[in-house]
């Protein structure tokens, strides 16, 4: 399984607040030579073994798990280093066996959520398993057969893609369909395709949204569908720029969008102030900035602050000229995906006519770029 979904779903999972119900899992693992089986529990910062117990000589193990949270939280019962992830709510009794290979193998009962996960699972990775050997099949073929392989693995991938768009679709009310929804194919960005994603991260998040209504999961869900929508939004409203265009509003309350600024060399700078990292290179960029601003230089300056005190104080303090927005969304905030935002700071150069022309450009990198755009 991709890590994607655990970052996402789990994030949110710790949010949920605790009960003292208990969960109980228990099961057998026979037919291979692994004798212990650990359970790992998700958290926002990654992966954590909470327990661990040996097999009995029958194969059989138990583990009680203490604080579930009552609505849907994952954690993986790891055998023979292959991981089953579980979707468990508090209070819930869950049997998980194998014979022979975990993941091609394994049942589970007592967990509807955790049931639809392995229903996802058994298409999902025999579909990866078909496009693998197909993908070897090709490497090690001769030129004229690599055609046909080359066919049978698009006609497999298109094939796993029905199959799982189906699956989100009819299980939409599920955290499973969350699952499914982040789920991703080789050189894919999602399971979906990317020119619907929307409709069924909407789908989905409006559906648990129903179901379990007090899930975090919605909240995850609901920023993706913000970001999407902005996204689209932006993009189908650009006209003669091949930037996309973006409003925040400035320290005053003020709504500032980036087009505003056409016509001039523009910088669009990334940072946040909470991080501490960004007070040097704003010094330099003051200093190249009042060098060149007479001559059509701009800074639209985006904060991925999530505190109004800290990110005014910033720029009061540090006396930035430009123009400086926030939206105050930290990382959940739209602007960070329609700029592939990954790292902070970082920054795009667009030129007088709206083209993009470099990025995360510094010091004299930057005013090397400037002497020539101006």
């Amino acid at each position: 399984m991709k890590n994607t979904i655990i970052t996402i779903l789990c994030a949110a999972a710790i949010m949920c607040g605790c009960t003292n119900k208990d969960v109980r899992i228990s099961g057998k693992f026979l037919g291979l030579n692994a004798k212990s089986v650990y359970l790992e529990q998700m958290t926002a910062s990654g992966q954590t073994i909470i327990d661990s117990v040996a097999l009995a000589a029958d194969g059989s193990y138990r583990f009680v798990v203490k604080n579930v949270p009552a609505t849907p939280s994952i954690y993986n019962i790891i055998y023979n280093h292959e991981r089953i992830p579980l979707l468990i709510n508090a209070g819930q009794t869950l049997s998980v066996s194998s014979l022979g290979s975990v993941l091609a193998n394994y049942t589970v009962s007592g967990s509807k959520e955790s049931e639809l996960l392995r229903e996802f699972n058994r298409e999902y990775i025999s579909g990866l398993q078909d496009l693998n050997a197909k993908v070897a099949e090709y490497a090690a073929a001769g030129q004229s057969a690599k055609p046909e392989i080359a066919r049978l693995y698009n006609a497999k991938q298109r094939e796993l893609k029905r199959n799982q768009i189906s699956f989100i679709i009819k299980n939409k009310s599920s955290i499973a369909a969350v699952y499914a929804l982040y789920q991703r194919l080789p050189d894919e960005q999602y399971l979906v395709n990317s020119d619907s994603d929307l409709i069924y991260f909407r789908t989905v998040a409006d559906a648990v949204s129903k179901s379990y209504p007090t899930s975090p999961f919605v909240v995850t869900l609901r920023n993706d569908v913000a970001r999407m929508e902005a996204q689209a939004s932006l993009l189908s409203t650009i006209v003669e720029r091949e930037y996309p265009d973006i409003e925040a509003d400035d320290m005053y309350g003020n709504p500032v969008k980036l087009s505003s600024l056409e016509g001039n060399v523009v910088l669009i700078d990334f940072w946040a102030a909470e991080l501490g990292n960004s007070n040097a290179l704003n010094a330099d960029l003051k200093s190249i900035y009042e060098k060149y601003e007479q001559d059509g230089f701009r800074v639209y300056q985006v904060s991925f602050d999530t505190s109004k005190a800290t990110w005014i104080k910033a720029v009061q303090e540090q006396k930035l000229p430009w123009t400086s927005v926030c939206d105050f969304r930290g990382q959940a905030s739209p602007i960070m995906g329609i700029y592939n935002v990954r790292s902070l700071p970082s920054n795009y150069l667009i030129d007088k006519s709206g083209k993009i022309v470099g990025k995360n450009l510094y010091s004299d990198a930057l005013e090397s770029q400037l002497k020539k755009l101006l």
